[in-house]
């Protein structure tokens, strides 16, 4: 018989996200505090570098009233198009069940109505469990080019905090030449203790975030006011006119300098990324009430300053300082630049994880560091791997300007892929028109493109660093998932039909012993290779066996009561299929204890799990290229195994090993 479970949510499972909740008004503005931290520091301290990159190096413009005035204009216009219209007034509306990101547009691709599992018959094929309200699958387009966005946001994830670090410290050559021999080491062991303490978690740290962004943005604003008033002609700048006439008379190099005009908004895919953790309400409150203003008056005072005193422009923001305060402000830099890449440290584990749910990155070992918020995980091979590219770019190219080269591309690149994949949504999930959908798709891209080409033209000063690692991730995601696939389908073929295989163990008598065993298996039909095999070779089984299948869906979060289907299938057998959604983490003991609903009591004490460990052959067969397959069987050797994912004692498994010819 079938029973649909109605299992309450316990550990190793997300809490429903704080989008999902009613925010009161009380709570409204704290959460709006604590979003500048976790979502605003990126964007939050462009200020750092962005301007001082349209007036230095190979592709800047020189600091004349004219070049000033209209790359302040394109500063502000840019700003209010890319965060305040694009993002804020469209994007942030596309959320999967309250998350936001690249991959809940991919999600909403797949989308009708609602995200809860639809029931499961015992004997169905895999290629029939999708969750009610979603078609079979994302169009293979779109997944391919939301997992090259997710590459390039990883690439981001490396290359943000060496550039806003070493653009912080580079303070100190503002103030004296004496640190000049020690600006690299000094950013160095910054990011080494950045990296060090994330096993430590950040919960405790995180509660003073807000607060101390809260500062930054404040002294952001004053020191914009303060110039800003010695130079009010800086105003001039809002006019759009000013910002075409300088594209139209610099010509080609005008163009170039969009690519330091588009650091002004970079981190803008953070605010819908982190759209789960404070709701949409509290990021557009954070960003109108606090951090727009205190962006745009530094920005136009950086200009005034530029107006007055054209030789600042080699280090224009520290230059906006009064002398006595430039060592307060380093240090406030440095603990902004901290804040801004531990959000994108945590955003990189947090995008590792659901690609490991959602099948495209083998297992790897996933930490939590907080007992009361499940949302705070460690990665640790994730961490160092960041931890190594941060330092080795901060290396290779030994400053911020340099390292602005390399920059600009990952980010416009995942904003021309949101526009993509937005406008499909609105056409395929939310039955838009043509004629509604299309013109702000041209818009976008017009923007979106526009920015991408000034970038790409920096490609050999740097640029080719962060589309080398995107291309590098994108094929170890996309061999892992195809290699995955078919090696499924090659143990499917191994499968013994459940009705036969019931009838041969009743049949044969075969001896059962107390306890109970839990065979895992990805393949919830039919009866997997490790049970028969073990049957066979061991020729007894437990009074009570467990075939257990973890399932994850399209949607951020299953809600505890459709998380568990149950099937008796008689004999002492059972099937239990659970489904998570693809940022929570499932854990083993925990659905085996949601069995009890069921009247299935399992002592989890006395619980054997057995798993399935593959050894590949790679062979020269049809399907995929031998050099994937030789390094899909390299990344199955060294993924996690399923004991440590999925909360397993380590004592009481036993696992079978056998050699599959790929």
């Amino acid at each position: 018989m079938m029973q649909e479970t109605r299992a309450p949510d316990g550990g190793g499972l997300l809490p429903p996200t704080r989008a999902e909740q009613s925010i009161s008004t009380e709570k409204l503005y704290p959460l709006a505090l604590a979003a500048l931290g976790v979502v605003y520091g990126d964007i939050g301290t462009s200020p750092l570098y962005a301007v001082k990159i349209c007036f230095s190096g190979e592709h800047g413009a020189a600091p004349t009233p004219d070049n000033v005035l209209g790359v302040l204009s394109l500063v502000f216009w840019s700003i209010m198009f890319v965060v305040s219209f694009k993002y804020l007034r469209f994007v942030i509306q596309a959320d999967n069940q309250g998350e936001g990101g690249i991959l809940a547009l991919l999600a909403l691709l797949t989308r009708k109505s609602n995200g809860d599992p639809a029931p499961v018959h015992p004997w169905t094929s895999r290629d029939s469990l999708h969750p009610a309200g979603h078609r079979a699958g994302p169009p293979t387009w779109a997944v391919w080019m939301v997992l090259f966005g997710a590459a390039l946001l990883f690439g981001d994830g490396v290359i943000t905090p060496a550039i806003s670090v070493l653009s912080a410290v580079e303070g100190l050559n503002v103030a004296t030449t004496a640190f000049e021999p020690y600006i690299l080491w000094i950013t160095t062991g910054i990011l080494l203790a950045l990296f060090v303490v994330q096993s430590k978690g950040t919960g405790s740290i995180g509660r003073v975030f807000g607060i101390v962004m809260l500062v930054w943005f404040s002294a952001l604003a004053f020191l914009g006011i303060y110039h800003i008033v010695q130079t009010p002609q800086i105003l001039w700048a809002l006019n759009p006119w000013l910002g075409i006439r300088f594209l139209s008379s610099s010509g080609f190099h005008g163009f170039l300098v969009l690519g330091g005009v588009f650091l002004c908004v970079t981190g803008t895919e953070a605010m819908y990324a982190d759209m789960g953790h404070f709701g949409k309400r509290a990021i557009q409150i954070g960003w109108i009430a606090i951090v727009m203003p205190s962006l745009l008056l530094n920005y136009f005072g950086q200009g005034a300053l530029l107006l007055s005193r054209p030789e600042a422009s080699a280090s224009l923001f520290y230059e906006m300082v009064p002398h006595w305060g430039l060592y307060p402000m380093v240090v406030l830099a440095t603990a902004a630049t901290i804040i801004a890449s531990q959000a994108l440290i945590s955003g990189a584990f947090s995008l590792n994880n659901q690609s490991i749910q959602l099948g495209y990155c083998p297992r790897l070992t996933v930490v939590h560091t907080s007992r009361t918020h499940e949302g705070q995980i460690y990665i640790p091979e994730v961490n160092y791997a960041l931890m190594a590219g941060c330092i080795t770019l901060v290396w290779i190219f030994k400053s911020s300007d340099n390292l602005a080269a390399a920059y600009g591309i990952a980010v416009s690149g995942v904003m021309l892929i949101t526009s993509i994949m937005y406008y499909f949504v609105t056409r395929r999930t939310w039955g838009w028109s043509l004629r509604k959908a299309l013109p702000l798709l041209v818009l976008f891209l017009a923007v979106d493109v526009t920015f991408l080409s000034a970038n790409s033209v920096k490609f050999f000063q740097g640029g080719w660093m962060p589309i080398l690692m995107a291309i590098g991730i994108f094929t170890l995601m996309t061999t892992w998932k195809e290699g995955r696939r078919r090696l499924a389908k090659h143990l499917g073929g191994r499968s013994m039909d459940p009705e036969e295989f019931l009838i041969e163990v009743r049949d044969q008598k075969t001896p059962r012993v107390k306890g109970t065993a839990v065979f895992l298996t990805a393949n919830p039909a039919g009866v997997p290779p490790i049970l028969v095999h073990h049957w066979k070779h061991g020729h007894a089984l437990h009074e009570q066996v467990v075939i257990l299948s973890v399932i994850t869906s399209h949607v951020p979060h299953v809600q505890a009561k459709n998380r568990l289907t149950f099937f008796d299938l008689g004999n002492g057998f059972y099937r239990v299929v659970a489904t998570y959604g693809y940022i929570q983490i499932p854990n083993v003991p925990i659905i085996l204890q949601g069995c009890a609903l069921f009247d299935l009591v399992i002592d989890l004490e006395d619980v054997t799990y057995y798993l399935g460990r593959e050894t590949l052959i790679p062979s020269a067969s049809t399907g995929m290229s031998y050099w994937r397959k030789a390094l899909f069987s390299i990344i199955l050797r060294n993924s996690r195994s399923a004991t440590a994912y999925f909360g397993i004692p380590p004592e009481q498994v036993e696992e079978l090993g056998m050699q599959v010819e790929l």
